[in-house]
């Protein structure tokens, strides 16, 4: 049973929250990764569908989409910039959620700020705030909630986007709590969608119940104010081990600065990473002939592959979540590309080696947990002259210049090369203004 006194708590924390320098500069970090994902989503092929299904849902338009030309209601904004955002599986992950933050978080900030004119500080003291919220319930819930099956960043979002908003937005205890318990009522996604069009909707419609949910509560309306609490509460209905870890540690240090936010350096789960890297450090290190490759076997902690749902991928979409295809582009074009995985089929040279990669779980190995020190993979190549070759990766490198991603992602343009410098020292309404009409940009 959940402590009766963890949402009462968490509503003061979220409430009295101040954060510093440091948790703000990894807040425009994660503004710029997040931008960086959202422009080179905007063509991905799940986002006109969305936009058709949609069919111009009515509103104030007041709220700017990214890569569009127009504005529309700000609960459209939020769901369409949540799903851009998370498209290519390039955004970024925090080892607490278990799942990807700023995509959920981001949008639906963005929306309310344009709507009510709040300033960029205020958003990113927002975000930080949304950000620990959701890493401290995802601390809650500890790892098997991914393992029952859980998508975080769809379940665990609603919480973020609807702290974060409520704290932007001035509610007060009451209207907090509220928010809270509106967020958690509609928190649903399951993993099984991983590899499909559903799996970035997951980030929108988290991102458009968060900020819904403090809508609601601003407008008044009712809701359960003890979210969290009591054995038909969110942690524990879904599966909380540690519910007091909500709200330990609140801000010390900030969840955004550590263990902070990961930023991909491939557009494919991050569970693939240690294996890409791998890959790639082989391939750079001995020239593998792809030819000459008989076989290659990726090991894992129990767990480290559960995102990794496919191992024969046919499109390059699918290829994002199947550490085989990841591990066979790594060899064939020593290079791991934004193209590779897009949603086109799997070239027949990368679909004839994804076929020779094997997994294995180390059963030594303490099981994957929220310690990043848990993770990590072992990539061994046996070719055809009889030599093996083996490389460990315990900590996958991150991209390490955000702004160079940005411009690879996001193309050139008077107003997207400004982005970049917008997000590093943005304060104002104008600053915020400025970057919406980037948003709109063509």
């Amino acid at each position: 049973m959940a402590d009766p006194s963890i949402t009462a708590e968490l509503v003061k924390l979220i409430r009295s929250s101040a954060p510093g320098p440091e948790a703000i500069a990894a807040a425009r970090d994660g503004v710029l990764d997040f931008l960086a994902c959202a422009f080179g989503g905007v063509g991905d092929r799940a986002i006109a569908p969305l936009e058709a299904a949609l069919g111009g849902e009515g509103g104030a338009t007041t709220a700017s989409v990214i890569g569009r030309g127009e504005r529309v209601a700000p609960l459209t904004a939020a769901l369409l910039n949540g799903t851009i955002g998370h498209a290519l599986d390039y955004d970024d992950v925090q080892r607490s959620v278990g799942g990807h933050p700023s995509t959920v978080i981001l949008p639906a900030l963005f929306a309310l700020a344009e709507e009510q004119g709040h300033t960029a500080e205020a958003l990113l003291d927002a975000y930080v705030v949304g950000v620990e919220a959701m890493a401290r319930i995802g601390l809650a819930l500890g790892r098997q909630h991914y393992e029952a099956g859980f998508h975080p960043t769809a379940t665990l979002g609603p919480v973020g986007a609807a702290a974060a908003t409520a704290f932007l937005a001035g509610l007060d205890e009451a209207g907090t709590a509220r928010a809270l318990g509106l967020a958690v009522t509609q928190s649903a996604g399951l993993r099984l969608q991983f590899g499909s069009d559903a799996k970035p909707l997951h980030a929108g419609l988290a991102a458009r119940a968060g900020l819904f949910a403090t809508r609601l509560a601003l407008a008044g309306f009712g809701a359960a104010e003890t979210a969290f609490d009591g054995p038909i509460g969110f942690l524990a209905v879904y599966g909380g081990a540690e519910p007091g870890r909500a709200v330990e540690g609140w801000g010390q240090p900030w969840q955004i600065v550590s263990p902070g936010l990961i930023f991909k350096r491939y557009a494919c789960c991050s569970a693939s990473h240690f294996a890409a890297d791998a890959a790639l450090a082989l391939q750079a290190e001995h020239a593998i002939d792809p030819a000459s490759v008989v076989e290659a076997t990726v090991t894992f902690a129990r767990g480290g592959d559960a995102a990794l749902t496919v191992r024969r991928p046919r499109t390059g979409l699918e290829g994002r979540f199947s550490v085989e295809y990841v591990v066979a582009a790594a060899l064939q074009d020593g290079r791991l590309g934004l193209d590779l995985f897009a949603d086109a089929p799997v070239r027949p040279e990368l679909a004839s080696l994804s076929a020779r990669v094997e997994r294995r779980i180390d059963p030594d190995a303490p099981p994957v947990s929220n310690d990043p020190a848990t993770r990590f993979s072992t990539v061994e190549i046996r070719l055809a002259d009889g030599r093996t070759l083996s490389r460990r990766i315990d900590r996958p490198l991150p991209a390490d210049d955000l702004a160079a991603k940005f411009r690879d992602a996001a193309g050139s343009g008077p107003e997207r090369d400004a982005v970049p410098e917008i997000v590093r020292t943005m304060r104002s309404r104008d600053d915020l203004a400025a970057l919406f009409a980037a948003f709109r940009a063509a």
